[in-house]
């Protein structure tokens, strides 16, 4: 069964997400902000993360930064899932080693599971 982090502070799109992926069959663990979701990544050691870049604490950017430059995380897919849209944002998630970016405006939750589903087969 995969484990799947979410980090992401906004409670009621969180516990969505959570409720969504756990119907699908997944473990799904969660953090509130950038510097919690560090410590469950140790903690839990999930298959993939799905990651906001505006969180309290710490920002994705850096959370992200952190998974990629450490030898026992640099290996999990994660999936950037922000409100941010613009190119140069994008581009840096996926330069810093992102495996997909969606804007959350543009992705149901339907569309999520399908990315995750193609990415951890």
């Amino acid at each position: 069964m995969n484990k799947i982090l979410i980090i992401e502070d906004d409670d009621f799109l969180r516990s969505l997400a959570v409720t969504k992926l756990e119907k699908e069959g997944f473990t799904v663990s969660m953090a509130a902000d950038g510097q919690s979701g560090l410590a469950a990544i140790t903690a839990n050691m999930p298959d993939l993360i799905i990651l906001d870049l505006m969180l309290p604490v710490m920002s994705g950017f850096d959370v992200l930064k952190s998974i990629k430059a450490q030898d026992a995380t640099k290996d999990i897919k994660v999936i950037v899932f922000s409100n941010l849209g613009e190119d140069s944002d994008i581009k840096t998630c996926l330069d810093m080693g992102a495996n997909d970016y969606l804007v959350k405006a543009n992705f149901t939750l339907d569309e999520l599971v399908e990315k995750i589903k193609g990415l951890l087969k």
